[in-house]
Protein backbone atom coordinates (compact mmCIF):
# COMPACT_ATOMS: atom_id res chain seq x y z
CA UNK A 1 0.00 0.00 0.00
CA UNK A 2 1.52 3.66 -1.01
CA UNK A 3 0.75 5.85 1.80
CA UNK A 4 1.38 8.70 -0.64
CA UNK A 5 -1.48 7.31 -2.22
CA UNK A 6 -3.99 8.56 0.92
CA UNK A 7 -6.14 11.68 0.54
CA UNK A 8 -6.82 13.45 3.63
CA UNK A 9 -10.37 14.54 4.68
CA UNK A 10 -9.59 15.50 7.87
CA UNK A 11 -6.98 16.26 10.72
CA UNK A 12 -8.16 15.17 14.07
CA UNK A 13 -5.31 15.91 15.83
CA UNK A 14 -1.87 16.58 15.42
CA UNK A 15 -1.18 12.55 15.38
CA UNK A 16 -4.75 11.39 13.86
CA UNK A 17 -6.17 12.08 10.44
CA UNK A 18 -8.87 10.58 8.45
CA UNK A 19 -7.91 9.95 5.22
CA UNK A 20 -9.36 8.19 2.14
CA UNK A 21 -8.00 5.48 -0.26
CA UNK A 22 -10.15 3.74 -2.94
CA UNK A 23 -13.09 5.22 -1.52
CA UNK A 24 -12.24 3.48 2.03
CA UNK A 25 -11.65 5.90 4.45
CA UNK A 26 -8.88 5.18 6.78
CA UNK A 27 -7.24 6.60 10.01
CA UNK A 28 -4.09 7.42 9.83
CA UNK A 29 -1.69 7.87 13.15
CA UNK A 30 1.88 9.52 12.60
CA UNK A 31 2.98 9.76 16.29
CA UNK A 32 6.82 10.13 17.09
CA UNK A 33 5.88 6.81 18.75
CA UNK A 34 4.12 4.98 16.16
CA UNK A 35 2.85 4.83 12.76
CA UNK A 36 -0.55 3.26 11.69
CA UNK A 37 -3.84 3.02 10.22
CA UNK A 38 -7.14 1.81 10.78
CA UNK A 39 -9.81 0.75 7.93
CA UNK A 40 -12.91 1.73 9.06
CA UNK A 41 -14.16 -0.66 6.57
CA UNK A 42 -14.13 -3.50 8.80
CA UNK A 43 -12.60 -1.96 11.67
CA UNK A 44 -9.60 -3.54 11.09
CA UNK A 45 -6.02 -2.28 11.72
CA UNK A 46 -3.93 -2.27 8.12
CA UNK A 47 -0.68 -1.42 9.50
CA UNK A 48 1.38 -0.85 12.60
CA UNK A 49 5.42 0.21 12.82
CA UNK A 50 6.81 1.15 16.47
CA UNK A 51 9.44 4.16 15.34
CA UNK A 52 12.62 2.84 14.31
CA UNK A 53 11.33 -0.90 14.18
CA UNK A 54 10.39 -2.87 10.67
CA UNK A 55 6.74 -3.37 10.39
CA UNK A 56 4.80 -5.92 12.68
CA UNK A 57 1.63 -6.52 11.06
CA UNK A 58 2.00 -7.63 7.43
CA UNK A 59 0.01 -6.13 4.52
CA UNK A 60 -0.52 -8.06 1.21
CA UNK A 61 1.28 -5.95 -1.73
CA UNK A 62 -2.15 -7.11 -3.65
CA UNK A 63 -4.70 -6.49 -1.05
CA UNK A 64 -8.18 -5.25 -2.80
CA UNK A 65 -9.11 -2.35 -1.25
CA UNK A 66 -13.05 -3.47 -1.91
CA UNK A 67 -16.09 -2.64 0.00
CA UNK A 68 -17.97 -6.13 -0.48
CA UNK A 69 -14.67 -7.83 0.80
CA UNK A 70 -11.85 -7.75 3.91
CA UNK A 71 -8.42 -6.66 3.07
CA UNK A 72 -6.16 -9.13 3.06
CA UNK A 73 -3.85 -8.65 5.94
CA UNK A 74 -3.76 -6.42 8.74
CA UNK A 75 -6.02 -7.68 11.35
CA UNK A 76 -9.25 -8.70 10.23
CA UNK A 77 -12.46 -8.81 12.56
CA UNK A 78 -13.91 -12.27 12.51
CA UNK A 79 -17.32 -11.78 14.09
CA UNK A 80 -19.96 -13.29 15.03
CA UNK A 81 -17.89 -16.53 14.13
CA UNK A 82 -15.07 -18.14 12.74
CA UNK A 83 -14.54 -19.59 9.79
CA UNK A 84 -17.76 -21.31 7.75
CA UNK A 85 -19.74 -21.36 10.73
CA UNK A 86 -22.25 -19.87 8.60
CA UNK A 87 -22.36 -17.46 5.75
CA UNK A 88 -20.29 -15.06 4.74
CA UNK A 89 -17.48 -16.86 5.84
CA UNK A 90 -16.04 -15.54 9.31
CA UNK A 91 -19.19 -13.17 9.87
CA UNK A 92 -19.83 -9.65 8.47
CA UNK A 93 -18.28 -7.73 10.86
CA UNK A 94 -14.71 -7.63 8.47
CA UNK A 95 -17.07 -6.45 5.59
CA UNK A 96 -19.15 -3.69 8.05
CA UNK A 97 -18.64 0.13 8.30
CA UNK A 98 -17.49 0.78 11.31
CA UNK A 99 -17.68 4.20 13.24
CA UNK A 100 -15.19 6.57 15.01
CA UNK A 101 -16.11 6.98 18.28
CA UNK A 102 -13.06 8.24 19.93
CA UNK A 103 -8.94 9.27 19.86
CA UNK A 104 -6.62 10.18 22.24
CA UNK A 105 -3.74 10.79 22.48
CA UNK A 106 -0.56 11.79 24.35
CA UNK A 107 3.48 11.74 24.50
CA UNK A 108 3.01 7.94 26.07
CA UNK A 109 1.45 7.28 21.96
CA UNK A 110 -2.22 7.57 20.92
CA UNK A 111 -5.67 5.28 21.68
CA UNK A 112 -8.35 4.88 18.80
CA UNK A 113 -11.87 3.14 19.32
CA UNK A 114 -14.03 2.32 16.64
CA UNK A 115 -17.69 1.11 17.40
CA UNK A 116 -20.12 -1.32 15.11
CA UNK A 117 -24.18 -1.79 16.00
CA UNK A 118 -26.68 -3.81 14.42
CA UNK A 119 -28.54 -2.45 11.76
CA UNK A 120 -31.05 -3.70 9.27
CA UNK A 121 -28.17 -5.45 6.75
CA UNK A 122 -27.04 -7.17 9.93
CA UNK A 123 -30.33 -8.53 10.75
CA UNK A 124 -30.67 -10.03 7.51
CA UNK A 125 -27.49 -11.96 8.41
CA UNK A 126 -28.04 -12.84 11.78
CA UNK A 127 -31.01 -11.29 13.81
CA UNK A 128 -29.66 -9.80 17.19
CA UNK A 129 -28.93 -6.89 18.39
CA UNK A 130 -25.40 -6.24 19.54
CA UNK A 131 -23.07 -3.21 20.45
CA UNK A 132 -19.42 -3.89 19.52
CA UNK A 133 -16.55 -1.45 20.32
CA UNK A 134 -12.79 -2.27 19.27
CA UNK A 135 -9.75 -0.74 20.49
CA UNK A 136 -6.20 0.12 19.46
CA UNK A 137 -3.88 1.47 21.96
CA UNK A 138 -0.79 2.04 20.28
CA UNK A 139 2.93 2.88 21.34
CA UNK A 140 6.09 0.64 20.79
CA UNK A 141 3.49 -1.83 21.33
CA UNK A 142 0.11 -2.65 21.00
CA UNK A 143 -3.28 -3.36 22.21
CA UNK A 144 -6.20 -4.51 20.22
CA UNK A 145 -9.76 -5.49 22.16
CA UNK A 146 -12.61 -6.25 20.90
CA UNK A 147 -15.69 -5.65 23.44
CA UNK A 148 -18.66 -7.53 22.53
CA UNK A 149 -22.06 -6.19 24.03
CA UNK A 150 -25.34 -8.33 24.26
CA UNK A 151 -28.18 -5.36 23.49
CA UNK A 152 -30.96 -7.54 22.85
CA UNK A 153 -33.78 -9.04 25.17
CA UNK A 154 -32.88 -12.87 24.57
CA UNK A 155 -30.01 -14.49 24.95
CA UNK A 156 -27.10 -15.23 22.06
CA UNK A 157 -23.96 -16.62 21.22
CA UNK A 158 -21.16 -16.21 18.89
CA UNK A 159 -17.63 -17.22 18.28
CA UNK A 160 -14.75 -14.81 16.25
CA UNK A 161 -11.05 -14.00 15.95
CA UNK A 162 -8.78 -11.21 16.08
CA UNK A 163 -6.83 -12.58 12.79
CA UNK A 164 -3.43 -11.40 13.09
CA UNK A 165 -1.14 -11.66 9.90
CA UNK A 166 2.26 -10.56 11.28
CA UNK A 167 5.22 -9.33 8.72
CA UNK A 168 8.18 -11.92 9.14
CA UNK A 169 11.56 -12.15 7.18
CA UNK A 170 11.23 -15.88 5.96
CA UNK A 171 8.44 -18.21 7.08
CA UNK A 172 11.67 -20.94 6.33
CA UNK A 173 13.43 -19.71 9.33
CA UNK A 174 10.79 -18.54 12.21
CA UNK A 175 9.35 -21.16 14.86
CA UNK A 176 6.41 -20.47 16.99
CA UNK A 177 6.35 -21.63 20.89
CA UNK A 178 3.55 -21.20 23.18
CA UNK A 179 0.85 -22.76 21.20
CA UNK A 180 0.53 -25.52 23.53
CA UNK A 181 0.34 -29.33 21.99
CA UNK A 182 -3.23 -29.90 20.64
CA UNK A 183 -4.46 -28.52 17.68
CA UNK A 184 -7.48 -29.51 15.34
CA UNK A 185 -5.47 -29.55 11.60
CA UNK A 186 -7.94 -27.86 9.21
CA UNK A 187 -5.68 -29.13 6.17
CA UNK A 188 -7.21 -32.60 7.52
CA UNK A 189 -10.82 -31.84 8.10
CA UNK A 190 -10.23 -30.97 11.09
CA UNK A 191 -8.17 -33.77 12.56
CA UNK A 192 -7.40 -34.11 16.26
CA UNK A 193 -3.88 -33.98 16.37
CA UNK A 194 -0.66 -33.58 19.00
CA UNK A 195 2.19 -31.63 17.66
CA UNK A 196 5.21 -30.62 19.73
CA UNK A 197 6.68 -27.83 21.63
CA UNK A 198 8.12 -25.81 18.53
CA UNK A 199 6.41 -25.28 15.62
CA UNK A 200 8.16 -24.80 12.04
CA UNK A 201 6.80 -24.86 8.64
CA UNK A 202 7.62 -26.41 5.41
CA UNK A 203 3.99 -26.76 4.08
CA UNK A 204 0.51 -25.39 4.01
CA UNK A 205 -0.30 -24.76 8.18
CA UNK A 206 -4.11 -23.78 9.35
CA UNK A 207 -4.31 -25.28 12.96
CA UNK A 208 -6.76 -24.66 15.42
CA UNK A 209 -4.59 -24.75 19.19
CA UNK A 210 -6.76 -25.79 21.65
CA UNK A 211 -4.84 -25.22 24.88
CA UNK A 212 -2.77 -22.12 24.08
CA UNK A 213 -0.32 -20.59 26.50
CA UNK A 214 -1.18 -17.30 27.04
CA UNK A 215 1.64 -15.96 25.43
CA UNK A 216 2.83 -17.14 21.54
CA UNK A 217 6.39 -16.27 20.77
CA UNK A 218 7.10 -15.93 17.53
CA UNK A 219 11.13 -15.65 16.85
CA UNK A 220 11.45 -14.00 13.76
CA UNK A 221 15.35 -14.87 13.08
CA UNK A 222 16.63 -13.13 10.09
CA UNK A 223 14.64 -10.00 11.39
CA UNK A 224 16.33 -10.62 14.68
CA UNK A 225 13.48 -9.95 17.08
CA UNK A 226 10.74 -11.92 18.83
CA UNK A 227 7.20 -10.99 18.93
CA UNK A 228 5.16 -11.73 22.03
CA UNK A 229 1.45 -12.48 21.21
CA UNK A 230 -0.39 -11.73 24.50
CA UNK A 231 -4.05 -13.07 24.00
CA UNK A 232 -7.00 -12.57 26.77
CA UNK A 233 -10.35 -13.74 26.30
CA UNK A 234 -10.44 -16.33 23.86
CA UNK A 235 -10.28 -20.59 24.35
CA UNK A 236 -7.96 -21.27 21.17
CA UNK A 237 -5.23 -20.05 18.72
CA UNK A 238 -5.26 -20.42 15.12
CA UNK A 239 -1.79 -20.15 13.05
CA UNK A 240 -1.77 -20.30 9.75
CA UNK A 241 0.19 -19.92 5.95
CA UNK A 242 -1.16 -20.78 3.07
CA UNK A 243 2.21 -21.91 1.62
CA UNK A 244 2.45 -21.30 -2.22
CA UNK A 245 0.03 -23.37 -3.70
CA UNK A 246 -3.21 -21.75 -1.47
CA UNK A 247 -1.24 -18.31 -2.11
CA UNK A 248 -1.23 -18.65 -5.91
CA UNK A 249 -5.10 -19.24 -6.34
CA UNK A 250 -5.52 -16.18 -4.03
CA UNK A 251 -6.36 -12.93 -6.19
CA UNK A 252 -5.01 -10.76 -3.65
CA UNK A 253 -1.85 -12.24 -2.61
CA UNK A 254 1.60 -12.51 -4.82
CA UNK A 255 2.72 -15.83 -5.54
CA UNK A 256 5.46 -15.92 -3.08
CA UNK A 257 4.29 -13.40 -0.13
CA UNK A 258 3.11 -16.76 1.72
CA UNK A 259 7.38 -16.46 2.34
CA UNK A 260 6.91 -13.34 4.96
CA UNK A 261 3.70 -13.68 6.73
CA UNK A 262 2.36 -16.08 9.47
CA UNK A 263 -1.08 -15.14 11.09
CA UNK A 264 -1.44 -16.13 14.90
CA UNK A 265 -4.73 -15.58 16.19
CA UNK A 266 -6.30 -14.42 19.12
CA UNK A 267 -9.63 -16.75 18.54
CA UNK A 268 -13.41 -17.82 20.43
CA UNK A 269 -13.94 -21.49 18.68
CA UNK A 270 -15.05 -24.04 20.41
CA UNK A 271 -17.26 -23.81 22.62
CA UNK A 272 -19.15 -20.58 21.60
CA UNK A 273 -19.54 -18.01 24.25
CA UNK A 274 -23.05 -17.33 25.47
CA UNK A 275 -23.99 -13.51 26.27
CA UNK A 276 -27.26 -13.04 28.69
CA UNK A 277 -29.15 -9.70 27.83
CA UNK A 278 -26.79 -6.73 29.11
CA UNK A 279 -23.68 -9.00 29.52
CA UNK A 280 -20.09 -8.12 27.31
CA UNK A 281 -16.81 -10.08 26.85
CA UNK A 282 -13.91 -8.79 25.43
CA UNK A 283 -11.39 -10.43 23.47
CA UNK A 284 -8.31 -9.09 22.85
CA UNK A 285 -4.83 -9.72 21.53
CA UNK A 286 -1.27 -7.41 22.95
CA UNK A 287 1.97 -7.50 20.44
CA UNK A 288 5.48 -6.41 21.43
CA UNK A 289 8.18 -6.88 20.23
CA UNK A 290 11.97 -7.85 21.93
CA UNK A 291 15.17 -7.85 20.09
Amino acid sequence: MDLRQLSTINALSDAVTVCEYQGIKIIRIIHPMVEAGISLHGGHLLWFKPVGEKDVIWLSDNAEFDLTKAVRGGIPVCWPWFGKAAAPSHGFARTSEWVLSQHRENENGVIVSLTLEDNQQTHEIWPHKFHNQITFEMNAELNVSLTSTNTDTQPWSFSGALHTYFNIANINDISITGMGHDYLDSTQAGKVCRGSDVLTFNTETDRVYTQPQPTITINDQDNQRTILVTNQGNNAAVIWNPWQELSINMGDMANNSFETMVCVESTIHTPTIELQPGQAHTLSTHIAVQR
